[in-house]
């Protein structure tokens, strides 16, 4: 059997319950995905990335309602050895992807503060344009339940808010388009147990900015908000769920103020 059969078979087989399921249940629970869509699939590389592609796939050979899909690839500035990864695993992955390049790499690597947070911003315009560019109105990003579990308390502990990833969202400079989140109920673990059982290597983060946190030389706020969850559960194994479910069920009777529409308010209103 061909190696992306043999992945395919396992995503829907062996990791039925933890991978396929759980991308479904986040397509039917937040309506992410619509009669007539046009999505850009964007791949980094990563697990992530390149694990949301192959469901995606798998969603558009079998799944009832029509849409279309794109697979995209933006190269920021990777080195020769780290676009050649990429290429190698969409090929032998059965991933059709189309590349386009960009200089973020080099505008970041001179900016002293946040040049994470500005490469982000600038990748997400860029997909955004060249996926409108091919007819796309949504694009779908490989983020998954971790990264919204710890986005909440980034958010408490250093942006002093309550706020997480959403699982859609509509763009604010792009009219029309939209970003989709399919694995946003998959959890992280269980994707790294298909790379693993699959021996497939991926990408890491290929910024040099980021070398030290790959080393263990400097500890991101995410990694340190991944430890404490991980502590956490030592005694509490639900506490990563009971988070997550948290945003589900805000009760606003005992909120002292929220932003609506950037519009601050406060429970003294109908007090």
């Amino acid at each position: 059997m061909e190696k992306y059969k043999e992945v395919e078979h396992s995503i829907t087989k062996k990791f039925k319950k933890t991978i396929w399921k759980r991308f479904i249940n986040s397509i039917d629970k937040y309506k992410l995905i619509e009669p007539n869509d046009k999505i850009a699939v964007c791949i980094s590389g990563g697990k992530d990335s390149m694990l949301l592609a192959k469901c995606m796939q798998l969603l558009k050979a079998h799944w009832n309602i029509d849409f279309e899909v794109e697979f995209i690839c933006m190269d920021p500035g990777y080195k020769k050895e780290n676009r050649n990864l990429i290429e190698e695993n969409a090929k032998n992955l059965n991933i059709p992807i189309k590349f386009f390049e960009t200089n973020i790499f080099d505008i970041v690597s001179n900016i002293k503060e946040t040049p994470c947070y500005l490469c982000a911003r600038m990748r997400r315009g860029y997909l955004y344009e060249y996926a409108k560019s091919l007819g796309c109105n949504k694009i779908a990003l490989g983020h998954h339940f971790n990264d919204a579990v710890e986005t909440i308390l980034l958010s408490m502990f250093y942006g002093a808010e309550y706020k997480t990833m959403m699982p859609k969202l509509k763009s604010t400079n792009h009219i029309g388009m939209q970003l989709i989140r399919p694995l946003y109920l998959v959890r992280e673990e269980d994707i790294i147990h298909w790379s693993n059982y699959n021996e497939l290597k991926f990408l890491q983060c290929a910024c040099k900015l980021t070398d030290g946190i790959r080393k263990g030389e400097i500890s991101g706020k995410r990694n340190e908000i991944k430890k404490l969850i991980a502590t956490l559960k030592q005694k509490n194994p639900a506490v990563d769920m009971n988070i997550f479910n948290s945003i589900h069920k805000v009760n606003l009777k005992t909120i002292i103020g929220y932003v609506k529409d950037g519009e601050k308010k406060t429970f003294l209103d109908e007090y």
